[in-house]
């Protein structure tokens, strides 16, 4: 166990205390009638009319496990509501479908009808408005109208049961979001709804409409774990449906906690980092629309940090999320917060990916302590392919190109294999290095990490190319004869160029050329991955080659902290990495710190005693501005941490994703 999971603070259970108190207030009243009915009334129901005595059964929900931090500090806790309930029975059978008893409902909470009055519709039953509005239950159980009601606003309607027939007031669990070091995570932790009725008939039994469950991020990953097994009460009821005897009773077991591995004060900085990198790339003239933060444990895979921009406040679930809520999430013009960008989301690499590409160029046979002339460009065919900025170095050796970032010699290496393979009449990717060293690093593919919506990127590999070809060349060759008029309108230019595009993939778009090679090697074209899995890529060259499938779960344990049970690491696979090879690496993504492109960002750093690895990137991608990644792992002298920043749309590595990633370095190196 890494030290970021040794130390366990004892936990405490006044919250279970709390719910139960609330639980017990609701429902007082009416279990006040169910003893008169019981005690009192017991004769009037041992006659003969007990031959017509019903069984039904309610559901008791388990007391919800909590999501950790490596410290044993809450990242989630429960908490519970009052909601008002209403039976579908009384809508049904009132003549005008039960519109007036929920005016009436409304008015007794002082609450806008409306709303109430749209939650009566079954999602996808005529009439019904769009989620969340609309009840997404089953159709035999209470529709939940208003939730996060004033209990004695509820217990008012309960006591005037003439007027309010088949109302009844339930205490609903919810979650709290205690925030240690101001902590969001909100990507992280995922979220709690009410069970729909395909959650119910897709459990075999292990899920009722009256809990709730996990959605997203770790509580969806884990629900299973943190939901617990709810308990059942069966009663009997006369035809007038009043409860006359208690007949059986099953007492829910509470839900596990779930132990992460990651450190609330390091999250805090990685998301304080994200939000300081936008606002200044903002400042200095770029859309800095999304954001990403990584940091791993080399040695274990452990996700010790996970941060996304742009966030959003978890509290936004509690309760039932508004339509205009719901929207502002999934708003591309407010950069689609619900999407965590460190899984879910893809961008090329750049110059970070020459780590992959300096595995490819030595298995090709490329002197690593050769020198190269780093020109301003590099012919490929009829196109010059220029460095980043253009910059004529002149020769330098292969460690000092990659401490200045240079391009140019990354695409005569590429040129090189290119020719070697076959040119286009290469058929498969067999003999590729570069396309093999991407996928030996576990590109193109899912980490296998315990969230959902992980998405795989891609290696743009020719068996993929032509692919993609043969299922869009229909689409393309369309617009090979229409051009894009509607493009042409406001930028003629970018028009004849998609045109031009157009007219070429329509006719051999299939075909892997040099110029697909060499885009490939310095990360840009086709290629793509997730901060994520960049960092994985980074780890396995610090540790010497393991690739560890990342895990943000540590161990899973009772309530109070008693039987733990820890969740030991996966190892993935082992990349081809050469103690040659990882020596050259290591050198040169530490000068990189000193002498390169990262050197006036870390200027003061103590490279001496807590030495660091680590490279710029500068992604370009069509129509859009740079995205800033860095990527970096240390100390050197003991690996333990990998960390990757991406701000897109935000200017060069150096410039933004470097001074996010000191930041974060400098909470590692607090943290010990």
């Amino acid at each position: 166990m890494t030290s970021h999971t040794r130390r366990r603070r004892p936990t405490s259970v006044p919250r279970l205390v709390v719910v139960a108190a609330l639980v017990v207030s609701v429902f007082a009243l009416l279990l006040g009638r169910l003893g008169q009915v019981q005690v009192v009334q017991r004769t009037a129901y041992a006659g003969p009319a007990a031959v017509s005595l019903e069984t039904r059964t309610t559901v008791q929900p388990a007391v919800r496990g909590r999501i950790l931090d490596a410290q044993a500090e809450p990242l989630t806790d429960n908490t519970s509501s009052v909601a008002v309930t209403v039976e579908r029975r009384a809508l049904v059978e009132a003549t005008d479908g039960g519109r007036a008893l929920v005016d009436r409902i409304a008015a007794g909470l002082d609450r806008p009808a409306q709303p109430l009055w749209e939650r009566t519709f079954l999602c996808g039953s005529p009439g019904a408005t769009p989620p969340p509005a609309c009840f997404n239950g089953s159709a035999y159980q209470p529709i939940p109208l208003a939730e996060n009601v004033d209990p004695a606003r509820a217990l008012s309607l309960l006591e005037q049961p003439e007027n309010y027939p088949g109302v009844g007031v339930v205490a609903e669990p919810g979650r709290t979001y205690p925030a240690p070091h101001a902590v969001n995570a909100a990507h992280l932790l995922g979220y709690v709804d009410r069970a729909t009725a395909t959650d119910v008939t897709g459990s075999d039994g292990a899920v009722t409409a009256d809990e709730t469950v996990g959605r997203d991020g770790l509580e969806a990953q884990y629900d299973g774990v943190l939901r617990g097994t709810h308990g059942t009460t069966s009663v009997a009821v006369d035809p007038r449906g009043v409860v006359v005897d208690r007949l059986a009773t099953t007492a829910p077991v509470a839900g596990r906690d779930v132990v992460t591995h990651i450190s609330a004060p390091v999250q805090a900085a990685a998301e304080q980092s994200l939000s300081q990198a936008v606002a200044t790339a903002r400042s200095g003239g770029f859309a800095a629309d999304s954001a990403a933060a990584v940091v791993l444990d080399v040695t274990d895979g452990a996700v010790v940090a996970a941060a996304s921009y742009p966030e959003y406040d978890p509290k936004v679930w509690s309760g039932g999320i508004t339509q205009a809520n719901l929207d502002a999430l999934r708003n591309p013009a407010a950069g689609t917060p619900l999407v965590s960008r460190v899984t879910g989301a893809t961008m090329p690499p750049a110059s970070t990916f020459k780590v992959v590409s300096t595995t490819a160029a030595a298995a090709m046979g490329v002197d690593l302590n050769g020198k190269y002339d780093c020109t301003s460009t590099f012919q490929v065919g009829d196109r010059a392919f220029a460095n980043y900025e253009s910059h004529d170095y002149g020769v330098l050796t292969l460690q000092r190109n990659i401490e200045v970032s240079c391009d140019t010699i990354w695409y005569r290496f590429a040129y090189q294999s290119w020719l070697a393979q076959g040119g286009l009449a290469a058929q498969d990717d067999g003999a590729d290095p570069f396309v093999t060293a991407a996928k030996a690093y576990g590109l193109g593919v899912r980490t296998g990490v315990d969230l959902p919506g992980e998405v795989a990127g891609r290696v743009p590999d020719r068996v993929g190319k032509r692919s993609t070809w043969e299922d869009t060349k229909s689409q393309t060759c369309a617009r090979a004869a229409s051009g894009y008029p509607d493009v042409a309108a406001t930028d003629p230019a970018r028009a004849d160029y998609l045109k031009a595009l157009a007219v070429e993939n329509c006719d051999s778009g299939w075909q892997y050329r040099a110029g697909d090679e060499a885009n490939f090697a310095i990360g840009q074209g086709d290629v793509a991955v997730t901060p994520l899995q960049l960092a994985r890529t980074y780890a396995a060259v610090a540790n010497g080659g393991t690739l560890w499938v990342p895990q943000v779960a540590a161990a899973t344990q009772n309530q109070d902290g008693s039987a733990r049970t820890p969740i030991p690491p996966v190892a993935a696979g082992t990349v081809p990495l050469t103690p040659e090879v990882r020596g050259f690496l290591v050198g040169a993504l530490q000068g990189v710190m000193t002498s390169g492109t990262a050197s006036g960002v870390f200027a003061g750093w103590p490279q001496a005693d807590y030495p660091l690895a680590g490279k710029t990137g500068s992604a370009e991608v069509f129509g859009k501005q740079a995205t800033s990644w860095f990527a970096s792992f240390g100390p050197v002298t003991t690996p333990r941490y990998a960390v990757v920043v991406m701000v897109a749309q935000a200017g060069t590595g150096a410039s933004t994703a470097a001074p996010a990633s000191r930041a974060i370095w400098d909470a590692l190196r607090a943290a010990g």
